[in-house]
């Protein structure tokens, strides 16, 4: 049965979640409080890079499943189905803002003229649903409505195919009804037999928190394996290889770097420390995970330092300026701290990204931009790749050569063949072995 539903929010969990859910049939509403990018929305055109969003949005735009709007009032009383999908940025002290959330309640609580489902999609601290349901009760006077948690798992840069195919379903619900429609509006993942967990609403908060709190611990594991397998000249790809064998480990997120960024593990990492302490319970793996991540990334250019000396006075090409390959998004990107340490270094930085430059260009100007790798390169002493893109894995390093002063390449990412690199003169290192 399709439902009429309004998702609240229009960045990345948001804009995926509208456009999937209509083309999975159902009546979407795309609420934004920025009257700009509803226009742009409206017009099909994403306001983020992500593979295959402009194709899903401008179908269901034609076929008029989907339209976006300023005036969430109006869109709260046509649907039965409210989707927040708002951010929840980390406060100063790591904890989650709930300031946007709680806007959009005191908006909701205003338009419950008939039952509605007020389904949770941003991360937020466990206990919140439960404070939205009490919030409601509160201001309305009345229970005509259902609160649900419903956290997502999607993959920056490979949301979109998240969406249609995704892991599992986690649905936090305490009612049949809410139970049932959620159903419906998940149908189309049910004929594909995709996992469902049902739970109670402090189960669902916390299942996300957990997983991304594992993967990142997961992440900061290899990378001190890593570490450790450059001090004693053991290769860590092997080493990542062979316990990824092991079926009670995996090979997922076994692959050394330079820390991971973007807008989840670091946020959420934060965010579980500081529920942990709300409540009296000891999170010190996770704390160290957060204190390691960020050493990682400075290692990166204390490795560069190694290999080159003096940082000061010397031109040093960064590629890749987003978190991870595939997306624009620049937040806790490890391309960050290690501009941020090169300049403090008396460096000077030469960059290029395929997407992330003009997100890049809002925390750095004092910085020199190119369009392509191998302008960023000419004349610079050193080459730094911090993110994995395919363009970057075959890099033309005979042109390279000719284009660069110096001859030092590190390769954070592991991406390059070293031994063919140091076949043509480059001092060459990566993330891997001495």
């Amino acid at each position: 049965m399709a439902r009429k539903i309004t998702v609240i929010g229009t960045g990345y969990v948001g804009l995926v979640a509208a456009v999937g859910l209509a083309d999975f049939g159902h009546s979407i509403i795309g609420v934004d409080i920025d009257e700009e990018k509803v226009q742009r929305l409206s017009q099909g055109i994403p306001l983020i890079y992500e593979p295959g969003i402009q194709e899903y949005l401008k179908r269901n735009i034609d076929s008029r499943r989907l339209r976006f709007s300023t005036d969430i009032d109006n869109a709260v009383r046509e649907s039965e189905v409210i989707i927040i999908a708002v951010g929840t940025p980390p406060k100063d002290n790591g904890e989650a803002d709930l300031s946007q959330i709680k806007a959009v309640i005191n908006s909701i609580a205003g338009n419950l003229s008939y039952y509605k489902v007020i389904v949770t999609k941003s991360t937020v601290p466990v206990g919140t649903n439960r404070w939205i349901k009490e919030e409601l009760k509160s201001k309305t006077g009345n229970s005509n409505f259902d609160v649900v948690s419903n956290p997502e798992f999607l993959r920056e840069g490979k949301a979109v195919h998240d969406f249609f195919h995704p892991d599992r379903i986690v649905v936090g619900v305490e009612s049949e009804r809410a139970k049932e429609i959620m159903g419906d509006i998940y149908r189309s993942l049910y004929l594909i037999q995709t996992h469902f967990v049902w739970c109670n609403l402090e189960t669902a908060e916390l299942i996300k928190y957990a997983g991304n709190a594992f993967l990142a611990s997961k992440i900061t594991f290899i990378n001190q394996m890593a570490n450790l397998a450059e001090a004693v000249n053991a290769d860590i790809h092997v080493i990542a290889k062979a316990m990824g064998m092991d079926g009670r480990i995996s090979p997922k997120f076994l692959h050394p770097g330079p820390g991971y960024g973007g807008s989840c593990f670091p946020k959420d990492t934060k965010a579980i420390v500081q529920i942990g302490e709300n409540y009296n319970v000891d999170m010190s793996l996770i704390k160290e995970t957060i204190r390691a991540n960020e050493a990682q990334k400075i290692r990166m250019v204390e490795k560069l330092k190694k290999m080159s000396g003096s940082m000061k006075g010397k031109i040093v090409a960064v590629l890749g300026l987003s978190f991870k390959a595939e997306t624009d998004d620049v937040r806790e990107s490890p391309a960050i701290a290690v501009v941020n340490r090169l300049l403090e270094e008396g460096a000077e930085v030469q960059a290029h990204d395929p997407i992330a430059i003009e997100n890049f260009k809002k925390l750095f100007n004092s910085i020199s931009y190119f369009e392509n790798e191998f302008d960023a390169s000419r004349g610079t002493d050193a080459l730094v790749i911090c993110a994995d893109w395919n363009e970057y894995r075959n890099l033309d390093l005979e042109k390279i050569k000719e284009l660069m002063r110096g001859n030092i390449i590190l390769d954070t990412r592991n991406i390059l063949d070293g031994e063919s690199a140091r076949e043509m003169g480059f001092v060459y290192a990566g993330v891997r072995r001495k």
